[in-house]
């Protein structure tokens, strides 16, 4: 198995779950996101929340920036962009298939 196929199943496991995947929306519409605002969002303690960051920074689908005592968090947009573009060509018709039309 290729490396990107590796990494692809990674980032897709990430999002597979409920949590994970509310956080990557709320990232996607407010980023630079500090780890404790999550917690009042999903209900959740603080120690959960810093779990599925984990899952989803090892996955690149996250990146980090310190701000004083308190790590904020953003959508790695070229890794949700690669993702996008992968799944993106399991729909794409494959190239044979596309018959260039009689005139």
């Amino acid at each position: 198995m290729e490396n990107a196929e590796v990494r692809w199943a990674g980032m897709l496991r990430a999002l597979g779950h409920p949590v994970r995947l509310g956080i990557m929306r709320r990232l996607a519409t407010e980023p630079e996101t500090c780890a404790c605002d999550f917690s009042d969002v999903f209900g959740l303690k603080q120690p959960t929340i810093s779990q599925h960051l984990k899952v989803l920074r090892e996955a690149g689908l996250v990146t980090t920036r310190r701000r004083g005592t308190q790590i904020c968090y953003s959508v790695h947009p070229g890794a949700v962009l690669e993702l996008t573009d992968t799944l993106g060509a399991l729909t794409a018709p494959p190239a044979d298939a596309i018959a260039p039309r009689a005139s």
